[in-house]
């Protein structure tokens, strides 16, 4: 008995779970990996103050400031092994690896839900009276993954004094912040200088679409904090290529004004034509991606990830997010003919 094809042969597969980029790697990495071929005869650390200069010229930070890694899930991990917190509270829903990270150093873990009448929006003046001194540490997404929701920078500041009188070390999770329009009034960096219980990480992986080159990096201003860090830290952790690649990235003006103007369309268009269907909720995105609930009484989150995939198209079921249910999937935003499959496709079985 011949197996059930997983999509019609037709269709190209459109990763429609990664939140990548869709526009791709940049041409200026293509040329500086091409162009420093050589440069892997020599220890990667030769080249880390040119890249920590390029990333403290992108942010607006000192380089002083600026700590890098292979990966936002490590450099999460590397604070709570460093702060070493008892207990921890994260909004839910939130990115799984925000919890994993925390427990995994058997750091208790509670959550602060998340109101769908406010559109998963996080209240910060309610999310402020839940904390107390038991509370050693928070990771906040902005924006958070999967609500595609975004918090002031103003309430961010807020909430940092507000932990700096009960101890408490606060992380921004800032993976998307650039997929959002005017996120230079909305990164959480220009609070690092008054705020040595800020920590604010980013990643390359999302909006540049080079998860392969493992890139992260944190901005905080905690002396005694950054020079641990840098102790325990992996040397050379870094690739020589890695480095050389991004410090061009960051310089690449012409890659991000696109990605941005491309994403903030398609975004709108995608919005727009699902918003009339009442067979769906949606929460409306700030992001490159955007989180629905099926109000269809006979459809769930992984039927319809199945109906999707028969195009080629693979979305995120999100009943294993903490607060949420089979009835929610998150999709990002890819190039226009694409999103016009992947709107069709869904709506399908949304009629």
């Amino acid at each position: 008995m011949e197996k059930t094809p997983l999509r019609l042969e037709q269709y190209d597969t459109v990763l429609y779970n990664s939140n990548l980029n869709p526009m791709g790697i940049p041409d200026s990495v293509k040329k500086a990996l091409s162009e420093n071929i050589n440069s892997i005869i020599r220890y990667p650390s030769d080249y880390y103050g040119n890249l920590k200069k390029s990333i403290a010229d992108y942010t607006g930070c000192n380089d002083k400031n600026v700590i890098l890694g292979s990966g936002s899930s490590d450099m999460l991990r590397l604070y709570v092994a460093l702060i070493a917190p008892k207990k921890a509270l994260i909004p839910a829903p939130s990115p799984i690896e925000h919890e994993t990270a925390l427990s995994m150093y058997g750091c208790e873990v509670c959550y602060y839900e998340l109101s769908e009448e406010d559109d998963y929006k996080l209240n910060v003046v309610d999310f402020i009276k839940t904390l107390d001194s038991s509370y050693d540490m928070i990771i906040l997404g902005n924006p958070n993954n999967p609500t595609s929701q975004i918090i002031d920078r103003e309430d961010i500041e807020t909430l940092a004094d507000v932990c700096r009188s009960l101890d408490i070390f606060l992380v921004i999770d800032e993976m998307y912040i650039e997929f959002t329009e005017k996120y230079e009034e909305l990164t959480s960096v220009p609070l690092v200088k008054d705020f040595t219980n800020l920590a604010v990480i980013r990643s390359i992986s999302k909006f540049f679409a080079v998860p392969g080159l493992r890139l992260c990096y944190a901005i905080m201003s905690d002396e005694e904090l950054l020079t641990l860090t840098e102790t325990v830290a992996t040397p050379n952790s870094i690739s020589t290529l890695t480095a050389a690649a991004c410090t061009e990235l960051f310089k690449d003006k012409g890659y991000i004004e696109q990605s941005r103007s491309q994403i903030f369309t398609e975004r709108n268009l995608i919005y727009s034509a699902m918003a009339t269907n009442k067979n769906v909720k949606l929460f409306k995105p700030f992001a490159n991606y955007m989180l629905i609930k099926i109000l269809k009484e006979d459809v769930t989150a992984s039927e319809l990830a199945e109906h999707c995939k028969l195009k080629g198209i693979i979305i995120r079921n999100c009943e294993n997010f903490h607060g949420l249910s089979d009835k929610y999937v998150r999709f990002c935003f890819m190039k226009p003919e694409q999103n016009d499959l992947l709107v069709n496709t869904m709506l399908e079985l949304m009629g």
